[in-house]
């Protein structure tokens, strides 16, 4: 795995030219490659409570990821939710999601925590703890895996 600086900050601490980098990524994946064709800016980046985790190179952001808190679990005690894990293509194969993840979870890892993974990437998450639950599904187009890690 790389040795990279993982940068965790709230909406309030962004820079504008750190959102548009995070933002850039997002939609170059999910919407360009991906082809998700569901909303991307939910109102959620903003909330208080939100933070953002990434790793920057000279080409902008390379990897990212938020963790979002629910107020009303919505599996079992998972409060935290952790959502929009990407890797610019240039850098993948690299490790980078397994160090932004690891950061995450090593933040919040006394909490139960829950996803909703692409199945293909759910072997990822399990190395972190996270089991999967109920049936797979598709949600935007994909099929996914809801995930649980109960908290430490």
């Amino acid at each position: 795995m790389p040795e990279c600086s993982v940068v965790r900050k709230s909406w309030g601490e962004l820079t504008t030219d750190e959102l548009y980098s995070i933002l850039k990524l997002r939609t170059d994946v999910f919407f360009v490659e991906q082809r998700i064709d569901e909303e991307e800016l939910d109102n959620r980046d903003q909330e208080p409570t939100t933070e953002h985790f990434w790793i920057a190179d000279d080409r902008g952001v390379a990897a990212y990821l938020r963790v979002l808190w629910d107020g009303e679990a919505s599996h079992r005690d998972a409060h935290r939710i952790v959502g929009r894990v990407v890797v610019r293509g240039d850098r993948r194969g690299e490790g980078l999601a397994q160090v932004v993840f690891a950061e995450a979870v090593e933040r919040h890892g006394h909490d139960a925590m829950l996803l909703h993974a692409q199945e293909y990437i759910a072997p990822l998450y399990s190395k972190f703890g996270f089991e999967p639950f109920g049936a797979a599904y598709v949600e935007a187009g994909l099929p996914h895996l809801s995930m649980y890690r109960p908290g430490a």
